[in-house]
């Protein structure tokens, strides 16, 4: 997909990699929403959402559109600062518009990317706001209001919020995982300064990749997400460059912030043992088409329970040789199967292996 970040011309000092509370904090709330998207997370939300007292979740439910089905840009900064006071300092140095409108953006606009008004001074802008969060249920409706009518009192209570949240879990959590995603962080500044930045992306994660046109027609950071996106480092004027955050809580997804106006932000989930390399989204989509075909899932069938030579194929499936040979190329470019020699025999077998992971990879593709 068509994701990326024209980074032509910026000197590589303004490539940076910083932990952020903030965002790890947001990525944390989103575990707690949404727990189906991190299994490997089960524990630590299971025993985090039982110690919340009653009013702390009640008002985590009501403002959580703000990073359950994706991540507010407030929540990802652009300059990352050492403790989650310094960054809710500068969220709250945001003005009203800017800030209603990137709170919005995600849920209740439909038009991430683009640049629209801000609901507090455009009247259509508001109704369409206050339309998308009535259809998203009376909670996510009543929180649209407070926002429109006073964004100064939501603001101070969502503050308030985020420091609730600190007292109650994620000040450990941040004692905990902190230090691994400052030396997750200065790793990767190191390697940016001596390898470059094409060898820092690859070690950053495998989706991320560094395009240079041929003809001198620019560089790119190219970001292997399903969503579409595009911008450069120099949206922000003020501020131009690329921002990285490591991240211990969102694997499998890798946030890309390119609102217009905004500096580029991209939180990255810190590489573990535990962790699959993600699976390129064309290589998925290839597999998926090469299973689509009746034929061919049919072929996938014997092919499971052992090796089979092209000629047995046809003699099984009553269709020529040639027919299957064209199939099992379809399969095998896809890397669904394995062929090994036997004499004067080529026998096809199923990698049972690459076909377990197929839904996982689609899954960790759809949530990246």
């Amino acid at each position: 997909m068509a994701n990326v970040i024209d980074i032509t011309g910026l000197p590589p000092e303004r490539v940076t990699f910083a932990p952020s509370p903030l965002a790890e904090l947001g990525a944390a709330l989103h575990a707690l929403s949404e727990p189906g998207h991190h299994p490997g997370l089960h524990g630590w939300v299971t025993s985090t959402a039982a110690g919340l007292k009653t009013d702390l979740a009640d008002r985590l439910s009501e403002a959580d559109f703000l990073w359950r089905s994706s991540r507010s840009d407030i929540l990802l900064p652009a300059r990352p600062g050492a403790t989650l006071a310094e960054e809710l300092d500068a969220m709250d140095a945001i003005d009203d518009e800017r800030f209603v409108a990137a709170a919005f953006e995600i849920t209740c606009t439909g038009r991430y990317g683009l640049p629209t008004p801000s609901p507090l001074v455009d009247p259509d802008e508001r109704a369409r706001v206050r339309e998308m969060a009535a259809a998203r249920g009376p909670r996510q409706a009543a929180f649209t209001d407070r926002m429109l009518t006073d964004p100064d009192g939501l603001r101070v209570w969502l503050r308030r919020l985020f420091e609730d949240c600190e007292d109650a879990f994620f000040g450990d959590v941040w004692r905990r995982v902190g230090i691994q995603l400052a030396a997750d962080a200065r790793h990767k500044t190191d390697l940016l300064r001596h390898k470059g930045l094409a060898e820092t992306l690859a070690a950053t994660s495998a989706a991320l990749s560094l395009e240079e046109a041929q003809d001198g027609g620019g560089v790119r950071i190219v970001v292997d997400k399903l969503a579409s996106g595009r911008t450069t480092a120099f949206a922000s004027a003020a501020d131009p460059g690329v921002t990285f955050i490591p991240t211990s809580f969102g694997w499998p997804h890798l946030l890309f912030i390119h609102a217009p106006g905004w500096r580029p932000v991209l939180q990255y989930p810190v590489a573990g043992p535990e962790l699959p390399a993600p699976a390129a989204l064309e290589l998925v989509r290839h597999r998926l088409e090469a299973l689509g075909h009746p034929m061919r899932m049919q072929l996938c069938r014997t092919l499971a329970r052992g090796a089979h030579t092209t000629g047995e194929l046809a003699t099984i499936f009553g269709i020529t040789p040639p027919e299957v040979s064209r199939h099992i190329a379809v399969l095998k470019k896809a890397g669904l199967i394995r062929t090994r020699r036997r004499g004067r025999y080529v026998l096809h077998q199923l990698d049972l292996q690459v076909v377990a992971r197929l839904g996982s990879d689609f899954l960790e593709g759809v949530l990246r």
